[in-house]
């Protein structure tokens, strides 16, 4: 047993609400591409610019905290690359979230630590 408590984690479906709503707030729209296990569902999600697109995925770091990392690689890439990306990751995980967001400069409309 660790001598740290482990932060506690929100449910997915919370989190959801609130990246959807972070985006309405900072003016980078985003929307719902899939919808996941509302309590403990995995989430992706897609960055449109128009220099392309970048999926982030959530992963755990070693410390326990979420953080992101660009799942489809450091640049944008075509709509075919993501979608290909989310199809795998969908099939491994059928409780995955899939979000969207507007993202011009490719950054999340939320706080995120991207590795």
């Amino acid at each position: 047993m660790s001598s740290e408590a482990e932060a506690p984690r929100i449910k997915a479906k919370i989190w959801v609400k609130m990246a959807l709503r972070l985006g309405d707030i900072g003016s980078r729209p985003g929307a719902v591409l899939r919808r996941g296990d509302d309590d403990a569902g995995g989430i992706l999600v897609v960055l449109r610019a128009r220099a392309g697109i970048c999926v982030l995925s959530q992963i755990r770091a070693s410390e326990g905290e979420a953080v992101w990392m660009r799942a489809t690689g450091a640049g944008p890439v075509e709509q075919s690359v993501a979608d290909t990306y989310i199809e795998r990751q969908v099939a491994f995980d059928p409780d995955l979230w899939v979000l969207e967001f507007e993202a011009p400069d490719l950054l999340p409309p939320f706080e995120a630590r991207i590795v």
